[in-house]
């Protein structure tokens, strides 16, 4: 770490990092945190546009409802 002007923890947290990507250690690899990130990203969206679906079809099925004059 003083060779590399780093923080040793830095250092720690970067060796620990390329250990569980080569398969060394058991975790998670940066590409499965990527991965499972934008996966959490798009059930987010997924869930929001749901919900506006939901919504409309409440809205239109109460337009339905209705008697006209």
């Amino acid at each position: 770490a003083d060779q590399l002007d780093v923080h040793p923890e830095a250092l720690r947290g970067w060796v620990k990092r390329a250990e569980t990507d080569e398969g060394i250690v058991p975790g998670t690899t940066s590409a499965d945190a990527a991965r499972i990130a934008e996966l959490e990203r798009e059930v987010k969206e997924l869930r929001r546009a749901n919900a506006i679906l939901k919504s409309a079809s409440a809205f239109f099925a109460a337009e339905l409802d209705r008697p006209l004059r």
